[in-house]
């Protein structure tokens, strides 16, 4: 019997997206005889802008075994409970989607109902957002991590980060080389593959080195230089439900304490990323190029800077969809060369994560039967469907129209399941969360309640509970968090007490 196991894994591009990969195969692979090589060019550079995570990216670190302070100094980092949206909904409107529930479900039944069962009652009682201390506190600027206090809201507080990628891609290549990663500085000229089977076998770098591999994952960005410029695969364009295609991107001086959330405003042609790192301020414009010049969006952008601008503007061009295969033959894409979504929910670093997590479960010999690569490929794709609905969801449930962008995204084509999910939050109130999708109940909650999705009944069950009972459990729930959100201390002083980076980086 011939050994099928696979002896040499190639990563071609290195910025967050190969170093995540490099980083985690070197971590669960590092008894075994497979060598992992990852080839990168200085020159090349790369995108740089996706510095919002989402609580699950707490896994990912703790898998490599990253010491949570060290991580957030050696990458500026700060705290992050949820992402504000600013002006969605209609101008002034805002609203948290946070990182944790709200309230206390109560009788099998989810909280929201019995804050619905009031307000159709009394008219006039606190916001929702009253009852979730994740959201309670970031909009107060505290922050803590879990504390012991049993039967406490301070005992579950889910949080992400926010941090410079590059300084993250820096941390990530010192943990990988530790780990016995060989890392080869050089551009790529030249893709060899297989005569018979398609399959790739070695890339030549400009200065004649052959790096030959078994196994080759593809994170050279948009271009996808090995999925699509050597194999061919093809890319499905989800621009008709997304149309937003730039970016520009500026960072700036912090005028204030760094805030423990990211904020997205809605602008005239698209939206604008706020995200505060310990050293700078990320900014960014998202937009669609049939309304908007990037010359306007550069000048709209510098307009609402909040310090001294620390680098010229980055200019980005992109289309939203997926790589019609993410694995094909002996190549994986991962990050921006497997497809993209616009950052509003702050997803990119999370579908790298997703990625390497699928692709252990599915770990290949030589064979590469096609079988588990055609499973791989639909469970990604499925995973990025169901988050781009869960973005279209934020441009259908607004109801704003001020502008050409904002009536030409009325008209968006919506998936069924979109359409299903909206249909039931507004007849029943209630919201579901379907094969395990990144998005829970409490995030479609979040976004269709903070665009004003104002559902026509509740959950019949609510009223097992006298109206004057439910009112009490409110009050007292809300109190708790009151008296929680007094024990969190200032974001700023809990990282400096923590985790305050040595020096800053511009």
């Amino acid at each position: 019997m011939t050994d099928k196991q696979i002896k040499n894994i190639v990563i071609i591009g290195g910025g967050t997206a190969g170093w995540m990969a490099a980083a985690a195969l070197s971590k669960i692979m590092g008894r075994s005889n497979i060598k992992i090589y990852l080839v990168e060019s200085e020159a090349i550079g790369t995108v740089g802008v996706g510095e919002a995570t989402i609580p699950q990216i707490a896994l990912f670190n703790d898998l490599l075994g990253i010491n949570e302070n060290e991580f957030m100094a050696k990458t500026q980092a700060t705290f992050k409970l949820g992402i504000e949206f600013k002006d969605w909904s209609a101008k002034g409107d805002s609203y948290i989607h946070p990182f944790g529930g709200y309230g206390v479900d109560m009788e099998g039944i989810h909280f929201h109902h019995f804050w619905l069962r009031l307000k159709s009652v009394m008219g006039n009682i606190p916001p929702l957002s009253d009852f979730c201390l994740q959201a309670y506190g970031a909009a107060r600027n505290k922050f803590t991590r879990p504390m012991d206090v049993p039967r406490s809201p301070l005992s579950k507080i889910h949080y992400a980060f926010q941090f410079d990628a590059g300084l993250y891609a820096k941390f990530l290549r010192e943990l990988s080389e530790k780990n016995g990663v060989t890392r080869t500085e050089g551009r790529v000229t030249n893709v060899v593959q297989d005569g018979a089977t398609g399959h790739i076998t070695s890339v030549t770098l400009e200065d004649g080195t052959d790096i030959k591999g078994d196994f080759f994952i593809d994170c050279t960005g948009f271009i996808g230089l090995l999925i699509s410029k050597t194999l061919g695969v093809g890319y499905d364009d989800w621009s008709e439900h997304l149309p937003v295609n730039r970016a520009v991107a500026i960072a700036c001086r912090q005028a204030d304490d760094p805030i423990p959330y990211t904020r997205a405003t809605a602008r005239d042609a698209g939206w604008q990323w706020r995200i505060p790192l310990q050293h700078r301020l990320g900014n960014g414009y998202v937009y669609c190029d049939r309304f908007l010049t990037p010359e306007q969006a550069e000048a709209d952008l510098r307009e609402t800077l909040e310090g001294e601008p620390l680098a010229p503007a980055k200019h980005l061009k992109f289309t939203t969809g997926i790589r019609d295969k993410v694995w094909h033959k002996n190549c994986l894409a991962l990050g921006l060369s497997a497809g993209f979504m616009e950052p509003l929910e702050s997803t990119s670093i999370h579908l790298i994560q997703t990625g390497l997590s699928r692709l252990m479960s599915n770990f290949p010999d030589m064979d590469f039967d096609n079988s588990v690569i055609d499973y791989y490929n639909e469970r990604t794709r499925n995973e990025y469907i169901r988050v781009r609905d869960f973005l279209v969801l934020h441009y259908k449930a607004s109801t704003r129209d001020d502008t050409p962008f904002w009536r030409h995204v009325q008209s968006l084509p919506v998936s069924d399941k979109l359409a299903q999910k909206m249909d039931v939050f507004k007849s029943t109130g209630r919201v579901f969360r379907e094969d395990n999708e990144l998005f829970n109940e409490t995030s479609w909650l979040a976004v269709m309640h903070g665009q004003k999705l104002e559902p026509k009944s509740y959950h019949p069950v609510v009223h097992v509970l006298s109206d004057a009972e439910i009112k009490q459990r409110l009050e007292e729930i809300r109190a708790t968090v009151i008296n929680s959100e007094k024990v969190m201390p200032r974001h700023i002083d809990y990282i400096n007490e923590h985790c305050k980076a040595e020096s800053e980086r511009f």
